[in-house]
């Protein structure tokens, strides 16, 4: 197997593997890691990007900092051969190895190193399997037959034979990229997918750390977004959907290849982080070791909201803010629900959604009748997209009733400024208001938690702290408290400065 040169200087401590994210696409996961390497300055970084289709992303919209000395770019869905197709014979040893990976994911099991260790040597090489082999070789062809008499359920061959070939070649192109990694000290990759394979495959080839960050769970996302995409054609079976109310094969063999991408990527990964211990835990059902897991949350800087702190007024505004995309994910219908009924007991009370409404025109529109049909025009106020530093100190309550969060940081953020939350109990949510540890919890709930799509329960809580100054205040000095001490940027920085030095600095010493 190749490895770095040993005169090729290192043109990075830190390799960034990042899929369909920095630096071309802006806000969330982006965000995070231009603040990780804007805040890490001592660390020179190497930022590889994975796309699917080039025309799905625009210019670039970050500027680097001056902490990164590299930057290369790939397609995946630029895979096409444009020579003329030849049989050959393959090898046989090489596609056994595949055999062998491919029934211990069957089986359940952790895949041994050395057939892990010998499958990553073989992609994409001579003498092991390179994609003309699995495009046209007769074992490549065996294989794939033998798994579809073996295995297949419902689709003909021919569909069978095109989602394998589809599904997999993208891997070639990460055995390339692999290849040719220039030298770095370890790599650190934002998510399984694509990204994480093409982690464990260059930690692998070079014997380096490998550390895994992910801000929502990769394969939950891919279930989601495969559950609902109109490009998979799965075939017509209106009865066996109604009896069994399942995924198609196609949709389930798609599932199925990225749960086991996201395997390989947590048995090959050194750390791996999660931002709360919802998605740790879901990390350990999907495969990750729990010793090499830990929890690092977002962070916010408080000094930036100080102004809006200080701006506050001594009484408690009766305004209910939801800061947030117009979108069903959001749940906006609730909150104006909830709004009617806080509006019986608080009549001053006003309801602001204060967000962008331009991402479904469709649901806005909703939103705005269902305002109208009950009665709540000049009590809830869409203000579109504002400067939320100056709409904090005018609300009374920050509302988030969210279908689905991971850390949300408008939560950390209105704590900050001094404003108590309430928030359905998704993702992290119960965690940033009630706290995470008996330390924590000890300081007291900077808000109230709800079940989702409960108008009813969200307009009790909302109307309780806002007509209870003792209880406001107690949930207001919490959430400064709790922002000050676990959710800062610098508690996230020196966090990944510790798992950065313990991979690059060993305490057994020597070059890796």
């Amino acid at each position: 197997m190749s490895l770095f040169k040993r005169k090729q200087p290192y043109i990075a401590d830190i390799a960034l593997l990042l899929e369909g994210t920095y630096p071309f696409i802006r806000g969330g996961v982006s965000s995070w890691v231009h603040q990780m390497i804007s805040g890490l300055p001592e660390y020179r970084f190497a930022l590889v990007f994975l796309g699917g289709d080039p025309s799905h992303y625009g210019k670039q919209q970050y500027t680097l900092p001056d902490n990164v000395t590299h930057l290369e770019c790939h397609y995946l869905m630029d895979t096409q051969v444009r020579e003329k197709p030849r049989p050959r014979d393959g090898n046989k040893r090489a596609f056994q190895s595949q055999r062998r990976l491919h029934e211990s994911f069957k089986a359940n099991e952790a895949v041994p190193e050395e057939v892990l260790t010998q499958v990553f040597r073989d992609l994409g090489e001579t003498g092991g399997i390179t994609r003309k082999d699995f495009l046209y070789s007769r074992e490549s062809w065996q294989v794939i037959e033998d798994s579809f008499r073996a295995y297949c359920t419902e689709p003909s061959f021919v569909d069978y034979f095109w989602t394998i070939r589809t599904m997999h070649a993208p891997l070639f192109t990460l055995a390339e990229i692999a290849k040719n990694m220039p030298r770095v000290k370890m790599v650190h990759s934002i998510s399984t997918g694509y990204a994480g394979l093409l982690g464990a495959m260059v930690s692998d080839r070079y014997r380096i750390p490998y550390l895994i960050s992910e801000h929502g769970i990769y394969t939950k996302e891919r279930k989601i977004d495969l559950s609902q995409a109109q490009w998979i054609d799965d075939p017509e079976d209106q009865v066996s959907a109604a009896l069994n109310d399942q995924l198609g094969y196609i949709r389930r063999l798609w599932i199925r290849f990225f749960e086991v991408v996201g395997r390989l990527a947590y048995q090959k990964a050194d750390s791996i982080v999660s931002l709360y211990s919802g998605n740790q835990a879901r990390q350990h059902q999907d495969g990750a070791s729990p010793e090499k897991t830990c929890i690092i949350p977002n962070g916010i800087d408080p000094e930036r909201f100080r102004e809006p702190r200080e701006q506050r007024s001594e009484a408690i505004p009766k305004v209910l803010g939801l800061v947030g995309r117009v979108v069903p994910i959001k749940d906006i219908k609730t909150f104006i629900r909830a709004m009617r009924s806080v509006s019986e007991q608080v009549p001053e009370a006003e309801g602001w959604i204060v967000g962008p409404e331009d991402e479904d025109p469709a649901y806005v529109a909703e939103c705005r009748n269902l305002v109208t049909s009950l009665g709540l025009e000049g009590r809830v106020k869409f203000l579109g997209f504002q400067n939320v530093s100056e709409i904090l100190p005018q609300l009374g309550l920050m509302v988030l009733t969210s279908i689905s969060e991971a850390l949300p940081l408008v939560i950390l953020e209105a704590n900050a400024a001094g404003l108590p939350c309430l928030a359905t109990d998704v993702g992290a949510c119960r965690e940033l208001i009630e706290g995470m540890s008996d330390e924590d919890r000890a300081l007291g709930a900077s808000g109230a938690v709800v079940p989702i799509a409960d108008p009813e329960a969200t307009a009790r809580e909302a109307i309780h702290l806002l007509t209870d100054s003792e209880a406001w205040r107690a949930a207001q000095a919490a959430g400064l408290e709790r922002v000050s001490r676990y959710y800062t940027l610098d508690s996230m920085f020196d966090q990944y400065r510790l798992l950065y030095e313990a991979s690059l600095n060993p305490a057994s010493g020597g070059e890796r």
